[in-house]
């Protein structure tokens, strides 16, 4: 969202940007109709099928946006939001997580934006996993008014004690693997032998700091690193003009990511999004299909969700 030098780190919160990102998701959202903006939120009236922001958060360049339709409005209460910075000195925003919670009906859910901690080095694989252990124990959500239904001191005010979870973002994690060699397999698009060696699906598996976490089967291009305004990867096997500059000559991985945990939340689709080339990442989304209960503890139809 914003560039992350010593300005935009240290500086004061550049608002602008995420006005700009929040009307153009309205827009986007509600085919092109201009969104009026009321500070982080968006007050949209243009019938039952509309969608207006819940609520949003940014931290330097981390920003989370929850929408939801109009006609679900208002049974959503209690909405909060969070920000805990990991950066520099381990408390700057340039690293770290923004994360939006809400009850819907007498569901809670809670969606989670993380940048963590960068490299291919040796040790930097453990280093994100302690930024995701740090943004898991230090997000609370401070009480907030509305409906009386369940009573504020009863909501949850951790990530996990949520019901539905959906953890997303730039997560940085790389291939295990010789450099090389991965780029054999990129050249070859052989992403499963890649995957087999991917830090975040090792994570996963041998469940330690993403222990209960959830993510659907990868079977989309590495996301990062690419040159703007292309589909070819900043690499250069052979020495070429990338040599010398250190992070243009890594092998490409999957950086961007979509996690989820809790019961009753089924994932349909899980892709990238080709066409956007504005970065040197990829952006991904996922679709799911979650069931709500009522407080009457019957079951709301299956909602879908869309990152």
């Amino acid at each position: 969202m914003v560039p992350l030098n010593v300005r935009s780190v240290l500086g004061p919160k550049q608002r602008s940007a995420a006005m700009n990102w929040q009307r153009l998701i309205g827009d986007a959202l509600n085919g092109g109709r201009r969104s009026v903006m009321d500070g982080e939120d968006a007050a949209m009236d243009h019938g039952q099928g509309a969608f207006r922001c819940v609520m949003s958060k940014q931290m330097v360049g981390i920003f989370v946006s929850v929408w939801t339709r109009s006609g679900l409005r208002r049974h959503v209460r209690h909405p909060g939001v969070s920000a805990v910075g990991a950066g520099v000195l381990g408390r700057l925003g340039n690293k770290g997580a923004v994360s939006v919670r809400f009850l819907l009906h007498g569901t809670s859910f809670c969606f989670v934006c993380c940048h963590l901690a960068s490299g291919g080095g040796d040790g930097d694989a453990l280093r994100r996993n302690a930024d995701a252990a740090y943004i898991l124990a230090r997000t609370s959500f401070l009480n907030s008014g509305g409906a009386p239904a369940p009573a504020p001191e009863e909501l949850p005010r951790k990530i996990l004690d949520h019901d539905r979870v959906v953890l997303l973002g730039d997560l940085n994690y790389r291939i295990a693997m010789d450099d090389a060699e991965a780029r054999q397999l990129v050249r070859a698009r052989k992403w499963s032998m890649l995957l087999e060696n991917d830090e975040l699906l090792l994570e996963l598996a041998e469940g330690r700091r993403f222990d209960g976490w959830r993510e659907g089967h990868v079977t989309f291009a590495p996301t990062y690193k690419y040159h703007r305004n292309s589909d070819q990867f900043c690499w250069c096997a052979d020495g070429g003009a990338a040599a010398g500059r250190g992070k243009q000559h890594r092998a490409p991985a999957w950086c961007d990511r979509i996690l989820w945990r809790g019961k009753g939340m089924r994932q349909i689709r899980y892709e990238w999004c080709g066409g956007y080339r504005l970065s040197d990442h990829r952006p991904v989304r996922a679709v799911f299909h979650a069931v709500c209960e009522k407080f009457d503890n019957s079951l709301v139809s299956c909602i879908r969700f869309q990152k």
